[in-house]
């Protein structure tokens, strides 16, 4: 190298603003190398509380934040927007769908998951997921819509069945939903209607397993079922769902009407696997070494729901957000090892903090191995976990001030009924 020439710094493309995306880049500030974080949105979304948000408890401004203004002190990022459709591997180089090209000598794939529906796609209009903004906005506003309709409906069945909400899946995010909207229901909107009693209303858990909860132990498991029931909300086990349309689903060979159905039974990974032409799992997650690397691939890194990792004897890294976030901290520390000369692969080891879950406004479960709590304490506990977790101060403030008002009150101000999408226009027809 002459004199006039200047070293060229290592390029880092990370795909995808999440928990573990943005973990990767926060450890790297400082660092001498060029960074391209690209997302398909703008925002980074603190996804655990995403389901408040379909449920009325917060709003999309308190749990989702500019990825370009979090990142706009690092002057050695460039974020992009854009939507990324291949990698090539050879050439090392990203593609996304505006025909943009993006160099990479390092690259940190961190694109997360989406709902699945076990082969059943066509379920997805009438049983939508819960992994996005507007994924959540969409069920806001068939859960509020439902009641809207029940007040506007003379015939009893068909009240009925606007006032029945039905929830597949009986993991944290179908007990939290369950157990917000059977809250919603018989305290938040308590005086609201004149035609209707919202408590009238009917909420259905179904878990194809044979506790809620599954990841928990068994007495959590079990209080969290008591606790839903305490609620109001019916819990059905054992019996996976067969069928989901217009007019409700079908599961142990019965047939339950209900307008407003949440899916909450499994994810699928984003399609990564296949741009790189790797091995995947059965949920289309890239099968990495313990290094969090893809074989064959040292230079590239998958992590998050993107990726599944062997934990020890304990199965696989769980895809939560303090997961995604250790990844990201082991992939930077070993990119730094790397720019210094030491290529040995250092394997992750992964630190499970605990297992939370919240049931209606007044009671979660928490399990930290050593320290167990359920009830009013652990729900304050989860939501200390969580307010801890969110970004910046008023965000912070804003939803501890949110929760505080509705545990006192019982009013959720984000009741906001926003757009229809056509499965609501048909089902209305």
């Amino acid at each position: 190298m002459t004199e006039d020439q200047t070293p060229v710094q290592h390029r880092i493309v990370v795909v995808g603003g999440g928990f573990g995306g943005l973990e990767t880049v926060y450890n790297l500030r400082g660092v001498e190398v060029a960074i391209t974080v690209v997302d398909q949105r703008n925002h980074h979304l603190f996804q655990p509380l995403l389901y408040q948000v379909a449920t009325s408890t917060l709003a999309t401004s308190e749990i989702a934040w500019p990825i370009r203004h979090l990142l706009r002190r690092y002057k050695n990022v460039l974020t992009l927007l854009g939507t990324v459709e291949a990698v090539d591997t050879a050439a090392k180089t990203v593609i996304t769908a505006d025909g943009d090209v993006i160099p990479y000598d390092t690259l940190v794939l961190a694109t997360g998951a989406r709902h699945a529906y076990f082969g059943h796609d066509d379920w997805e209009p009438f049983a939508p997921g819960l992994k996005t903004l507007e994924d959540a906005t969409t069920i806001r506003r068939r859960i509020l819509t439902a009641f809207e309709m029940a007040e506007r409906e003379p015939d009893p069945q068909k009240r009925a069945q606007y006032l029945t909400f039905v929830i597949i899946g009986g993991g944290p995010t179908g007990v939290e939903i369950a157990g917000t909207i059977a809250d919603l229901a018989r305290d938040t909107l308590k005086g609201d209607f004149r035609e209707i009693d919202p408590a009238s209303a009917r909420v259905v858990l179904i878990e194809g397993g044979s506790r809620v909860l599954g990841a928990f132990k068994e007495d959590m498991s079990a209080y969290a079922k008591m606790a839903l029931e305490k609620l109001g909300v019916t819990v059905h086990l054992g019996n996976p769902v067969t069928a989901c349309h217009a007019d409700g689903v079908e599961f142990a060979g019965q047939t339950l009407r209900a307008r407003t159905i949440i899916w909450a039974a499994g994810v699928q990974a984003s399609p990564a696997a296949k741009w790189l032409g790797v091995p995947a799992d059965r949920a289309g997650r890239v099968v990495v070494n313990p290094d969090l690397t893809v074989p064959g691939h040292p230079e590239i890194f998958v992590i998050g729901d993107t990726a599944t990792v062997a934990n020890g004897g304990k199965g696989t890294v769980p895809g939560i957000a303090p997961a995604a976030k250790q990844q990201g901290k082991h992939i930077a520390k070993t990119i730094k090892a790397r720019l210094a000369g030491d290529n040995a692969p250092k394997p992750f080891v992964y630190h499970h903090a605990g297992d939370l879950a919240t049931i209606g406004k007044r009671a979660a479960v928490t399990d930290f191995g050593w320290f167990k709590l359920k009830g009013y304490l652990a729900w304050w506990l989860w939501g200390l976990a969580h307010i801890y977790y969110l970004i910046g101060v008023r965000n912070r403030l804003a939803v501890a001030l949110s929760w505080l008002w509705i545990s006192v009150s019982g009013v959720r101000s984000a009741r906001l009924i926003t757009q229809r999408d056509a499965a609501e226009e048909d089902k209305s027809a």
